[in-house]
């Protein structure tokens, strides 16, 4: 299947098709850049109505920062990083996930994220997820803690 009709499965009504497809994509932006060029088409995920669609697009927007030579990351960091203000907690939990790897490859954006991500109002979400993403916080600010010391 080529990478475009993967792209468009993203999209895709069977959410565990989507899903499965999703680590498909990620798996294949781990070893290689063909999907960089579907840059634009990832970041117009992050205008949809549906919060699945927009938390697919930011994960596969934070896989690319490995391959970010044209630094399109750096262009659009404040973009992607509005996810972090998603009403559902569970997109937010997966963002914070997903900006592990843009930490691990761009830490000129670590001021920039670490504001965002220091400003997220855990307390507006339910009782029970506000520890998980506390905790999510704690582990991305500790990833960049970690890389500004290399």
């Amino acid at each position: 299947m080529e990478l475009s009709q993967r792209i468009a499965l993203l999209y895709d009504k069977d959410t565990s098709i989507a899903y499965a497809n999703l680590q498909g994509l990620e798996a294949i932006s781990e070893q290689e850049d063909s999907l960089y060029c579907y840059f634009d088409d990832f970041l117009s995920m992050l205008s949809s109505e549906k919060y699945v669609i927009r938390v697919r697009g930011v994960r596969l927007l934070c896989k690319q920062a490995k391959w970010d030579g044209e630094n399109k990351l750096n262009q659009f960091i404040n973009r992607i990083l509005s996810a972090l203000d998603d009403e559902k907690p569970t997109a937010v939990r997966q963002a914070l996930a997903a900006l592990e790897d843009v930490v691990k490859y761009k830490k000129e954006l670590h001021g920039a994220i670490a504001a965002k991500v220091l400003a997220i109002d855990f307390l507006s979400y339910k009782d029970t997820m506000q520890g998980l993403i506390l905790k999510d916080i704690r582990k991305l600010m500790q990833g960049m803690e970690a890389q500004s010391t290399d």
